[in-house]
């Protein structure tokens, strides 16, 4: 799966490509074992961490208005949630629920232990996430594959697929900024947390309209994110239709 996602974007030889996909996890889920233990010594955030990009964070909190900060399964998203939490902005998480419970309740404690707020996805995220908004913090959606498959047909590199609705509906209903952004590994254990500019949300038209034209700029944003970093994109599950076609095909 890790070949045909990332022979979409890269040209190289992919055993080398799919071998550093696979040490960057590695890396992942020993940094997310650490990072509780990071997160109580103060100041040991901010010294791992770049962020470019925090002024489009500063003007949405300081309009009022919250944001929404959307990524791709890029990197080591949680440093930058730790960063923003070190803040006191105490940043809500949107999760997909994994099996079993008790695994999903340990991802929890531990994001919730460095200052997350997690939501599982479901019939009351929308609710928590309006409320976070509201209270002027911000919202994190990791939305680079379509968990409920009612998503919104976009073009992903080069092919066809949905992308959640979730980020562009959210923005629409709320006025908060919308910012593409990542997390990425530096050598040495530091991260570089980009920030892209707002993608405009303003009314155009029909409502469906309008969240197909935002969630396909985010869609583009996350393609030049992906890119600036291919082997740092822990995507390892069908997210075409031709990757479930191919899943078919071999049985």
């Amino acid at each position: 799966m890790v070949r045909a996602t990332d022979g979409r974007v890269v040209g190289r030889e992919l055993d080398q490509v799919v071998s550093e996909v696979f040490a960057s996890y590695g890396r992942y889920w020993f940094e997310l074992f650490r990072l509780p233990y990071e997160a109580r010594d103060p100041g040991a955030i901010d010294r791992h961490i770049v962020v470019e990009g925090y002024e489009h964070i500063a003007a949405g909190l300081d309009a009022g208005s919250g944001i929404i900060l959307a990524t791709p399964h890029v990197g080591g998203f949680e440093m930058a949630a730790a960063f923003l939490a070190e803040r006191g902005l105490r940043p809500t998480v949107v999760v997909e629920p994994v099996e079993p419970p008790e695994l999903f309740e340990w991802f929890s404690a531990v994001r919730r232990e460095f200052g997350m707020e997690v939501v599982a996805l479901g019939p009351d995220a929308g609710i928590a996430m309006a409320t976070a908004l509201r209270e002027n913090r911000p919202v994190c959606l990791v939305s680079d594959r379509d968990l409920g498959g009612d998503g919104v047909e976009v073009e992903f590199f080069g092919e066809r697929t949905t992308l959640p609705a979730g980020p562009a509906l959210l923005a629409l209903r709320t006025r908060a900024p919308l910012l593409a952004s990542s997390c990425f590994y530096l050598p040495h254990g530091r991260h570089l947390a980009y920030v892209c500019p707002p993608i405009p949300v303003d009314r155009r038209g029909r409502l469906r309209e309008d969240i197909a034209r935002i969630t396909q700029e985010l869609a583009h944003r996350f393609e030049d994110l992906i890119r600036a970093a291919p082997t740092q994109w822990h995507l390892m599950q069908p997210n075409w239709p031709s990757d479930h076609q191919a899943n078919r095909d071999a049985g």
